[in-house]
């Protein structure tokens, strides 16, 4: 079974970004059998941070959310560099990273922008093992990171 997934962003008047360049020495997708890892992705748009800061402090958990929506697209992207995204089968894990000011503890609402994402997209097959992780710092001052790891169908 295959999904359209620029249909299914269009109906969110979202589309698919253009990979991100690396910003260090890796790759920004790795694919081994049917399985595809991503790189984190933080919430550039046109090479540009959507936006910087601490959760809870510069940035609302309301706008980190959409950044890690933001992160999620990107996440697609690097997908797209290595399977066809219409053939994600399922998305197997979510990991998002939260740059929170100290005593932020809602990592989980952020990173339900991008599994929200997911699950519209792929619906049951979009729900996923998951990690909400609150850190310190992230490069760039990104506010989030989101990592995938997607099967895909032969």
């Amino acid at each position: 079974m295959s999904t359209d997934v620029r249909a299914k962003l269009a109906e969110l008047g979202l589309e698919l970004p253009v990979a991100a360049k690396p910003l260090a020495a890796y790759v920004p997708a790795v694919r081994t059998g049917n399985i595809v890892f991503t790189a984190g992705q933080l919430p550039l748009v046109n090479g540009e941070m959507a936006g910087t800061g601490k959760v809870g402090d510069s940035v609302t958990p309301e706008r980190a959310k959409e950044l890690a929506q933001v992160c999620a697209l990107n996440a697609l992207a690097a997908v797209a560099l290595v399977a066809d995204v219409n053939k994600i089968s399922k998305v197997i894990r979510v990991v998002g990273y939260v740059n929170g000011a100290s005593g932020y503890i809602a990592h989980p609402a952020v990173v339900n922008g991008a599994s929200e994402l997911f699950v519209h997209i792929w619906g049951e097959a979009g729900k996923h093992a998951r990690s909400a992780i609150g850190v310190a710092e992230l490069p760039l001052d990104s506010p989030v990171e989101i990592e995938l790891t997607v099967e895909i169908a032969d």
